[in-house]
């Protein structure tokens, strides 16, 4: 029972920090969100609400609704961050309109920008899911 609500907290606390990430570097930083910015965002915002209600209920079985969301925001996190740092995936321009996704606002110790943030936390929502797993639900 400890292990699933310290694993529902983290995801949670994950979420949140993301998504409070993204809209600090939008409304504060005003760093306009390209189109796959937007895509990841559509993932991470619901991951929120869902993982917090799931946190506070202790509801185990929301990592079935969790897990595709956030595997198919890393997909996109990565194909992000390729676009950036890769020069052979440049080609591919998935953002054909407004801000270009190659584009780095940031680029912390040149590798950390705000597609890898966003991976990041994907994946360690991802991770915690699954520690979630040998879990049973009451």
């Amino acid at each position: 029972m400890k292990n699933r609500i310290v694993f529902l907290y983290a995801s949670w606390v994950v979420a949140l920090i993301a998504m409070l990430g993204s809209l600090y570097f939008s409304e504060i930083r005003k760093f306009i969100p390209c189109e796959l910015c937007w895509y990841q965002r559509i993932l991470m915002y619901p991951l929120v609400l869902i993982l917090g209600i799931a946190t506070f209920q202790g509801d185990t079985r929301v990592k079935k609704y969790v897990l595709p969301m956030a595997i198919i925001g890393a997909f996109i996190s990565i194909m992000h961050y390729l676009e950036q740092k890769v020069p052979g995936f440049s080609g591919i321009k998935p953002c054909v309109s407004g801000v270009p996704c190659s584009g780095q606002y940031i680029n912390w110790f040149g590798f950390i920008t705000i597609p890898f943030l966003a991976l990041i936390a994907f994946i360690l929502i991802i991770i915690f899911m699954c520690l979630l797993k040998g879990e049973k639900s009451e």
